[in-house]
């Protein structure tokens, strides 16, 4: 699908080309978009500032070359006006007959509604979450989790064969103070005195954990060696983890294509492939007994350490094996990743990653999330796997349901700290944005039963009758997904989703306050029925762009 802002920034670029082959305007390259949406809907429906922008390079006054390009726009059925404006803005409006015809074209895309093609099939990766299992998932993690997955979301739609991957990381010091924390829980639960380890995990869950260990079983692992032990209590503690943030996901409505492990990169070789390729390539150096990476020399601030003295790989290691299987391996165009605050100074480092494996640096995004605060009344809950001090992000689905928990945790950039109101989230009312849209929805749907109930066939509807400013409105606002849904792709940017889905909702809502839509009147049954065909319309966007979100889209509330 071509998007109605190409289409126009096509006619002003033609446009432009024509006179400058035909003499009226001297030859210049024009940087930056040829079109642009105003801000003030008495501007029109784009405007182009190019020729204040070509003002000096061809030594023409703005509003000189303005009259150039409109004199050269060809006629096309979408324009409905083209003017100019001081300084020299070009303005263009939508033909509203056009703008009409256009509700058949929604209606007929269906499920498809939105979708672009500027990915081309090109295979991208979309990492998101990958936290340790070494306890619950919190809210923290939650706002990585559907960042991620609605960006996949947005990128499939703009034509991208997207993979959505969740990294565990099951091996590592970590892993080894997890296993030994949940192994002195297990002797506990059998009577025996049993320290925690130093820097071991305290929370709860991990005396729940070893309760069902203990239930499946027994004395298994009492006597056994302790090293043996912590390795047995800890393969099943993973086991169940892993089980954890499956289902974690799941409720939150996040499906992934591939779970990849940590321990897989030692098994299948890719750790030695990767550091074989960094010593080929002069990267690798030995100091005082450890592998060091010259990191310095590809931008990072300071050198990092590859292997310890004990031979321990260090997590900077693991990473480049991991990003070597993403980019060498198995071959992704681009690949996303997606990481928490906590990563912030990480994020220099792997920025040198492409480069120390030969590939463009421009293949690797990553996007890193702030933190999110959990308010109940007064109280702001904290975060802390080992402490125990956590909200999961269990408990907040359960609370707020998953489309709440989407809906809000997508409201805002990831570069922005954000706030989760609770109670506003829970609230069944206009000033939830959550019930808000999906209220429109619930409208539209039982607008559309009645009409059934009454025998009321929209599908060969005269949209030629469609001409109320609220009618054209909608229409506008429908018209704008393909172009949101490719912008959101280029800048890995799905936060404008709940923001659009607020806007369209108030269109309908402003249509149907406006504009009577059911009608058995015999004058009023084929403005009616073209109503109704915009209904369906508003109904065919407001869905996909619920299910770009990954959000249910009720047909009664």
């Amino acid at each position: 699908m071509t998007t109605i802002r190409d289409h126009i920034a096509a006619l002003v670029g033609n446009a432009l080309s024509d006179a400058q082959a035909k003499g009226h305007l001297p030859e210049a390259d024009v940087d930056g978009p040829l079109v642009e949406r105003p801000q003030r809907a008495d501007h029109g429906d784009f405007a182009s500032s190019v020729p204040m922008r070509l003002a000096r390079s061809m030594r023409m006054s703005p509003m000189a070359i303005a009259e150039q390009v409109v004199a050269a726009m060809a006629d096309d059925q979408a324009v409905g006006s083209v003017s100019i404006a001081p300084p020299g803005f070009v303005n263009i409006a939508l033909s509203p007959e056009w703008l009409a015809r256009q509700v058949d074209a929604i209606v007929r895309a269906g499920a498809r509604y939105g979708d672009v093609d500027v990915g081309q099939g090109r295979r991208v990766q979309v990492e998101f979450v990958s936290v340790n299992p070494t306890g619950p998932i919190h809210v923290g993690h939650a706002r990585g989790a559907v960042f991620g997955s609605a960006l996949a979301e947005v990128m499939a739609a703009a034509g991208y064969d997207v993979q959505r991957e969740y990294y565990f990381n099951d091996a590592g010091s970590q892993m080894e103070r997890f296993n030994r924390s949940l192994l002195a829980r297990y002797l506990q639960q059998h009577g025996r005195e049993a320290e925690l380890p130093e820097d071991g995990y305290v929370g709860e869950y991990m005396v729940d954990l070893a309760r069902e260990i203990v239930d499946e079983v027994g004395t298994k692992f009492l006597d056994a060696p302790e090293d043996e032990a912590a390795d047995g209590v800890g393969a099943m503690g993973l086991q169940k983890m892993t089980a954890v943030a499956r289902d974690d996901m799941r409720d939150l409505r996040v499906v992934y294509d591939n779970w990849f492990t940590e321990r897989s990169l030692y098994e299948n070789g890719q750790f030695d492939r990767a550091m074989a390729l960094l010593d080929e390539a002069g990267l690798l150096v030995q100091r005082d007994g450890a592998t060091w990476f010259r990191s310095s020399s590809l931008g990072d601030d300071e050198d990092k350490v590859m292997v310890r003295r004990n031979g321990a790989p260090t997590y900077f290691a693991t990473d480049i094996a991991y990003h070597y299987s993403k980019f060498l391996e198995r071959r992704f165009e681009r690949v996303v990743d997606v990481l928490g605050a906590d990563h912030q100074g990480h994020a220099r480092f792997m920025s040198t990653v492409p480069a120390a494996l030969g590939v463009d640096k421009d293949r690797l995004d990553l996007v890193v999330y702030q933190i999110v605060s959990i308010r109940r009344g007064e109280a702001a809950a904290r975060f802390s796997k080992r402490a125990g001090e956590i909200v999961t992000l269990r408990e907040l689905v359960e609370e707020v349901g998953a489309d709440a928990c989407r809906f809000f945790f997508l409201t805002r950039s990831p570069q922005s700290q954000m706030e989760f109101d609770v109670e506003l989230a829970k609230r069944q009312a206009d000033e939830n944005p959550v019930y808000y849209v999906q209220y429109a929805h619930a409208r539209i749907a039982g607008i559309l039963r009645t009409a059934a109930e009454r025998g009321i066939d929209h599908s060969d509807a005269d949209l030629s009758l469609l001409g109320h400013d609220a009618e054209l409105a909608l229409v506008r606002k429908m018209l704008v997904l393909p172009e949101l849904v490719q912008t959101m792709s280029e800048r890995l940017e799905p936060h404008h989703l709940p923001h659009y889905a607020v806007e369209l909702a108030t269109a309908f809502h402003t249509f149907y306050e406006r504009c009577r839509v059911v009608s058995n009147q015999s004058e009023e049954l084929e403005l009616s029925r073209a109503r109704l065909r915009l209904v369906e319309a508003a109904r065919t966007v407001l869905s996909r762009c619920l299910a770009l979100m990954l959000m249910s889209a009720p047909e009664r509330m």
